[in-house]
């Protein structure tokens, strides 16, 4: 009987040696193939573990001032400069994942931007990295803030592995997106680029985007009340931001890549959404296609309240609240590109962006090569 309990005593001895070791070659594995940690994949740079729900999120309703002016989760050494970084915990060794630089607008800071656009909610569920920066004055800078997004872009790409990034994506909100266009005629973005979505920051081959009666509105410093924008550094921002609701984006990049855009109904001239698009012409893409619409029962996370409700138009935005919106997409685009406009209804310029037209937004951009 001693020699029966000793041997399954051993046995067990042995078994449990064994999965020791598999989790230590596991964890062997991940940090080889992604630079990154099991359990606590960002510990040894961002002193903060991977979390989901992710970290610092807002309520439904009502965000805190306070939570929305954190400047991020993370740090990156270089600078030492703060910002988000969204992933899934249960990353596997080896596994492909599509990655988004996501950019506020003028005026903004990365985490209200995180809740405007909220695709950190589906980093799970579509394996996303989401990497959301802020400015250091209330525009993105080419001084200022060119080598900072280079900089987290590399970070990325050498923490999870290139190999393991099947797609980069650029994505931005006003300024942010006009940022965006610029960034992606630069080399280093465009041996890298996947697609671009554009969030109210124009839309390729159009001249004008926006209503220009309110386009001058747009550009105030934020207020502090409620879940509004989180105040910008003193003296960051300026009267007028060049290119929205201005802008002419019908110079078209001279190389392919996906595009999408999405505005709210009354930013758009009385013309309203053309019925073609050079971008997807240029693609070789079949005519313009209505999908059925987005229903949402959920509104968005975020407003922007700086001037008041009673003074603000809805153009630029109201508080965040249920909706639809329509989706048109041009077919078989040439390399499986992706061209598509998605209009939220009865919407403007600021409010948050509901759930299912966030996730909608984030299905096209994998339909992607």
């Amino acid at each position: 009987m001693r020699r029966l309990r000793y041997q399954v005593a051993t046995s067990l001895d042995m078994k449990l040696s064994m999965k020791r070791r598999t989790v230590s070659v596991v964890a062997a594995l991940l940090t080889a193939v992604t630079g990154l940690r099991v359990n606590a994949q960002l510990t040894q740079v961002a002193g903060v573990t991977c979390t989901s729900p992710p970290p610092l999120h807002c309520p439904e309703a009502n965000c805190p001032r306070e939570l929305i002016a954190n400047p991020g989760n993370a740090v990156l050494p270089k600078s030492n400069r703060a910002f988000f970084l969204d992933y899934p915990c249960d990353l596997k060794p080896g596994e492909v994942v599509t990655f988004v630089l996501n950019l506020h607008g003028g005026g903004s800071i990365g985490n209200w931007q995180r809740h405007y656009f909220p695709i950190m909610d589906l980093k799970d569920k579509y394996r996303l990295v989401v990497a959301t920066p802020s400015a250091v004055k209330s525009l993105w800078s080419p001084e200022d803030d060119d080598a900072h997004l280079r900089n987290i872009v590399n970070f990325v790409f050498d923490r999870f592995g290139t190999k393991n990034i099947k797609a980069f994506w650029l994505a931005g909100h006003s300024d942010g997106g006009l940022t965006a266009n610029r960034l992606l005629r630069t080399e280093f973005y465009r041996n890298k680029l996947t697609g671009v979505v554009s969030l109210s920051g124009g839309r390729l081959g159009s001249p004008r985007a926006y209503a220009p009666r309110d386009a001058r509105s747009l550009y105030l410093l934020p207020s502090t009340q409620g879940s509004t924008l989180a105040p910008a550094a003193a003296g960051a921002g300026r009267a007028t931001e060049p290119g929205v609701g201005l802008s002419d984006a019908s110079n078209l990049p001279d190389y392919n890549f996906s595009h999408i855009y999405s505005s709210g109904e009354y930013e758009l001239t009385a013309a309203g959404l053309p019925d073609h698009s050079l971008w997807a012409q240029r693609l070789g893409c079949k005519a313009q296609t209505r999908r059925p619409d987005i229903v949402d029962t959920k509104a968005g996370y975020v407003w922007d309240a700086r001037l008041g409700t009673a003074k603000r138009s809805r153009m630029q935005g109201l508080k965040p609240r249920p909706g639809s919106a329509r989706v048109f997409v041009y077919p078989e685009c040439s390399d499986r590109h992706v061209v598509a406009d998605v209009i939220r209804l009865d919407k403007g310029h600021t409010e948050g962006l509901e759930p299912n037209v966030t996730e909608e937004i984030v299905k096209l951009m994998l339909a992607a090569k």
